[in-house]
């Protein structure tokens, strides 16, 4: 349902229907409104469907905290992460804190900025992990860090000796970048802004992945902070440059929770767990 973002039930549409209607009822108030592309929630509905949101925080808060009393040996932890992240949660945070909390699952799922936002705020992730997070009120970040964008290029590159670069010698040579919805492309839509430049992407794609692979092939460069990159840094297989752009040089790594909400023990442990044991998290210099 467009625009709507209802809680989704494994029901008959009939029986829904018949739902709504007594509480629209019970309430005396509409909930709902059908419109040629679908149905929306009107202004009431989402007044409900924020507190629908909000009890079933509750509820699994209320249910970590009882878990905690048994020690942290039960329970679980939801996260939200860009793909630049994901190696190094699995290779650091999430094996140590595995190690010593067993009995507590970790859910991590991969999306874009956008993405990840929205599932923090509206409680469907306790946890998010992004680059370059926009202003939300309902967002707050509960660790952060300088990440600046470099320019990612292969290790025979002509630009492999260079100390520096710029947005606008980058652009002569074929770039592969992200789709909009990635915080690492807004930053460059804000640094194309003020610098007056426009980009030229060879490449679009939605995954840091495939940005790589543009660049280990030789066939181009890409624009990422070194902490997405951090595996193919190590083994050699690409350089990052810094580049001169005021805007790019203020980019940070946020851990963002929804304003409000208390986290669960288990959910408190797994963010230090992340703060300290991420290099994503320790400031370059």
């Amino acid at each position: 349902m467009p625009g709507s973002a209802l809680p989704r039930a494994r029901v008959a549409p009939s029986a829904v229907s018949r739902q709504v209607g007594l509480l629209e009822e019970e309430l005396a108030s509409v909930l709902l409104e059908r419109h040629r592309k679908g149905v929306v929630a009107t202004h009431a509905g989402r007044i409900l469907i924020d507190y629908y949101r909000q009890h079933m925080a509750h509820q699994h808060d209320m249910l970590a905290k009882i878990d905690a009393l048994r020690g942290l040996k039960s329970g679980s932890v939801s996260v939200v992460s860009g793909e630049g992240f994901a190696q190094e949660l699995i290779a650091g945070p999430i094996r140590q804190f595995r190690r010593q909390h067993p009995g507590i699952s970790v859910s991590l799922d991969i999306f874009g900025t956008t993405e990840i936002v929205r599932r923090v705020r509206e409680d469907e992730a306790e946890i998010g992990l992004v680059y370059y997070a926009p202003t939300d009120a309902h967002i707050v970040s509960r660790g952060s860090v300088t990440q600046p964008m470099h320019a990612i290029i292969g290790v025979d590159h002509p630009l492999r000796h260079a100390s520096q670069t710029s947005l606008q010698k980058l652009n002569t040579w074929p770039l592969a970048l992200l789709h909009g919805v990635f915080g690492i492309r807004q930053l460059l839509d804000h640094a194309e802004r003020i610098e007056k430049i426009r980009l030229n992407a060879a490449l679009t794609t939605n995954l840091i992945s495939v940005a790589i692979g543009f660049v280990t092939s030789g066939q181009g460069v890409t624009l990422l902070p070194p902490c997405a990159v951090s595996t193919e840094l190590a083994d050699g297989r690409v350089l990052a440059i810094p580049v001169d752009s005021p805007a790019l040089h203020q980019a940070e790594v946020q851990l963002i929770t929804r304003a409000g909400r208390n986290l669960s023990p288990a959910a408190n442990r797994f963010l230090q767990y992340c703060m300290h044991g991420m290099e994503a998290f320790q400031a370059t210099t």
